[in-house]
């Protein structure tokens, strides 16, 4: 398994439904992923050909998924055989097909998904899973990756893998004696008594359905040009939609009045004073610290104010009982890298037990598009009562409107979600609140739209 970014999936309910019927809609660039389908004798280099695609192309939200991950739990009678290199794992009966659609037609909508963990030494799945969100390119690599027609109708692209099989026999022995504690006689019986027969009634008949067939695997150059190059195009045809889309969310942005649940804090005279400070070229960094700090509490205490709250009675050291408000429940934090991390000095302060995650969203170069680079949330995000979404700047809205759909992605509602940022532009948060009108925006002032980020360059002093 080829690591992506890599998400429980979105709650359905009425409210969900009534929510994504009156939003604007938009999809992630990971929405309707390209899936690459590879199959191929055992042994015949089809895990080498998927990991030298990856590698050429060189990004990281490209991923390869094993269908040995899918392999059926077997009993304990199945197991025993097993054991004895007397179970066929090379018919298609063996793969849980159903489950594979299942996880590939999530990934297909966007949504986090958990991926089985396959042991070969136990013949069983592990308890643990591998999780896979976002990859905007899937290489489905196994045996019958073009066995079942609902897999390859979601397939953009086919691969058969072709070696002779004296090849495929020997790469196979030192493969499973090497990685999965078998003996080589034991490699030889289960070859000529399930793969060798299965090969030729199952494995070969998928080479119709191939688009392109590849002998000698990643020694034909001609034939992996081909993939990367195809894989490349449709990269770039997901980013110039994804730009188009957040291009047309701009419209109405001059004429429509700012969201009622958007709060840009008022103006005080100690405001004004802290944001001269902070936005003064000559300001030393010890104080611009120092007050962006202070200013970062205010912010954060103001987004709490969106925090879901219940009746709490306590007594008073005077004896006496008072009647006030606590959270329902937890209030989680995930911090926009890098600029977020400038919120964290008055986030401590704020609440100091307070749990967090990270994501890394940024700005192509080259077309300027939000792309998703890490992500790390906390395993119970979506029974958290408020997430505080927390970035220093916000211009154009791209980065934030990933953000928010990772958030919605991982099961969180809108309305427990608070973004809060020391500046955005007025096109970002219209943006942000057509497509989510339902979460909470703070923002400690307004600025000239597409302002370049600032902010954290001189908290962090680099």
């Amino acid at each position: 398994m080829n690591n992506g970014y890599c998400s429980p999936a979105l709650v359905a309910d009425a409210h969900a439904t009534d929510t994504i019927a009156k939003r604007v809609h938009y999809s992630p660039p990971w929405a309707d992923l390209s899936i690459i389908g590879v199959a191929g004798s055992s042994g015949s280099g089809k895990s080498t050909l998927s990991h030298a695609i990856v590698s050429k192309l060189n990004l990281p939200w490209v991923v390869i998924m094993s269908m040995d991950s899918y392999y059926k739990p077997l009993d304990a009678e199945a197991s025993k055989k097993a054991f004895l290199n007397e179970y066929d794992f090379d018919s298609p009966d063996a793969i849980d097909f159903d489950a594979l659609l299942e996880t590939l037609r999530d990934l297909k909508a966007g949504k986090r998904t958990e991926i089985p963990v396959y042991s070969f030494e136990k013949h069983q799945r592990l308890k643990e899973t591998t999780t896979i969100y976002s990859p905007h390119v899937l290489v489905l690599e196994g045996i019958f990756a073009l066995y079942d027609p609902r897999v390859m109708e979601l397939m953009d692209m086919r691969i058969y893998c072709e070696a002779d099989a004296d090849t495929c026999l020997s790469r196979r022995i030192l493969r499973d004696v090497k990685d999965r504690g078998r003996t080589v006689d034991g490699c030889i019986k289960q070859w000529f008594g399930f793969v060798k027969p299965n090969y030729e009634k199952y494995v070969v008949p998928q080479r119709n359905h191939a688009d392109i067939i590849v002998p000698r695997g990643v020694e034909n150059r001609v034939a992996m040009t081909m993939v990367t190059q195809y894989i490349e195009r449709k990269l770039l045809e997901k980013s110039t939609h994804h730009r188009a889309a957040l291009k047309s969310l701009e419209i109405g942005f001059e004429s429509e009045t700012l969201s009622d649940r958007v709060t840009i804090l008022k103006e005080t005279p100690q405001l004004r004073g802290m944001n001269t400070l902070i936005q003064d070229i000559d300001t030393c960094s010890e104080d611009f610290i120092f007050y962006f700090d202070r200013l970062s509490c205010l912010i954060i205490e103001q987004a709490l104010n969106n925090v879901h709250f219940k009746e709490h009675t306590v007594e008073t050291p005077a004896g006496r009982q008072y009647r006030g408000l606590a959270a329902k429940g937890e209030v989680c934090a995930v911090i926009v890298l890098r600029g977020g991390a400038t919120f964290e000095g008055g986030l401590r302060r704020v609440i100091p037990d307070c749990r967090t995650g990270r994501l890394l969203i940024q700005s192509n170069t080259r077309t300027g598009e939000p792309e998703l680079h890490y992500l790390k949330l906390p395993n119970d995000i979506s029974k958290h009562e408020s997430v505080l979404l927390l970035d220093a700047q916000m211009s154009s809205g791209g980065s934030a409107l990933m953000a928010v759909q990772v958030l919605v992605d991982h099961g969180v509602p809108q309305d427990r979600i608070v973004f809060a940022t020391y500046s955005a532009g007025r096109v970002g948060i219209h943006r942000l609140t057509k497509v989510f009108p339902e979460i909470a925006v703070v923002v400690g002032n307004m600025v000239p739209d597409f302002q370049d980020r600032w902010v954290e360059k001189r908290y962090f002093r680099c």
